[in-house]
């Protein structure tokens, strides 16, 4: 009997319509999240950021010292990602005076560089194959860069471009459905779709967020930014005990078959 199941064992999430829907709702999360600890409870974006840097420090630790994959722990640490990564792109365009479009770039110089060092480190930055604490710990670095890049994105386009909070929901929503259209139709690398898929689900998170607390006149709906992210907790949690009812998944039965052998 093989016993080291972390060799055969993915780490992470398998991607499915589930893991979209609960990505989505952990980016909104961290926009309504972050925001209501930086301004509602009026801790700056300098005090948010170390508060949930450590989150998210502790998260990820647990994640990779675990040895199989824990569904919660998993979008625990996600949503650590999207409320650091809101308040870090937030003192940086807003506190340090980057701006939005200074901050994208130099996030996306990051996330470049980072997907390039994991792919020469390990030869793929695919993510159907996170079974080495190497593997994963680029890809939860690429995903804080994603997320933050996401909020910077998010922020130039709802406000900067005049599409207001709405208009730039419905552009990057625009933009997933022709990435889900080029999976269904095209033969475009499913990785290269996956990564793409992945940083537009966060503006598009983050737009909903400010949608749904920003006020009347910004453009928003002047809900409370603790009661959304109470109810969008909710949600996701619902959605999480869902992917994970039923029988077996593909994931329980590719770990019995590595324990059987």
């Amino acid at each position: 009997m093989n016993r080291d199941i972390t060799a055969t064992a993915n780490k992470v999430a398998e991607v499915t319509f589930l893991f979209w829907v609960i990505k989505i709702l952990a980016t909104t999360l961290g926009e309504t999240g972050g925001d209501a600890l930086s301004m509602t409870m009026n801790l700056g974006y300098a005090v948010s950021t170390a508060i949930f840097g450590a989150l998210f420090v502790g998260a990820v630790a647990a994640q990779i010292a675990a040895r199989n994959f824990h569904p919660f722990l998993y979008w625990i640490v996600i949503v650590a990602t999207t409320t650091v990564g809101t308040t870090m792109a937030d003192f940086a365009d807003r506190s340090l005076g980057v701006g939005y479009v200074g901050g994208s770039l130099g996030l996306l110089a990051l996330l470049m560089l980072t997907l390039g060092a994991w792919r020469l480190a390990l030869g793929s930055v695919a993510v159907d194959h996170i079974t080495s604490w190497k593997a994963e710990a680029f890809y939860w670095v690429t995903i804080v860069f994603s997320n933050t890049l996401g909020t910077a994105l998010g922020d130039f386009f709802a406000d900067d471009s005049g599409l207001g909070f709405l208009g730039a929901a419905a552009v990057f929503a625009g933009c997933l459905a022709l990435i889900a259209a080029a999976y269904f139709f095209t033969k475009l690398p499913r990785t290269l779709l996956f990564w793409a898929a992945f940083i537009l689900t966060r503006p598009l998170g983050a737009t909903l967020g400010d949608l749904l607390t920003k006020s009347y006149n910004e453009g928003g709906l002047n809900l409370s930014r603790i009661g959304s992210t109470a109810i969008i907790a909710l949600v996701m949690i619902g959605f999480i005990l869902f992917s994970a009812r039923g029988p077996k998944s593909a994931r329980d039965t590719r770990e019995g078959s590595a324990l059987s052998k």
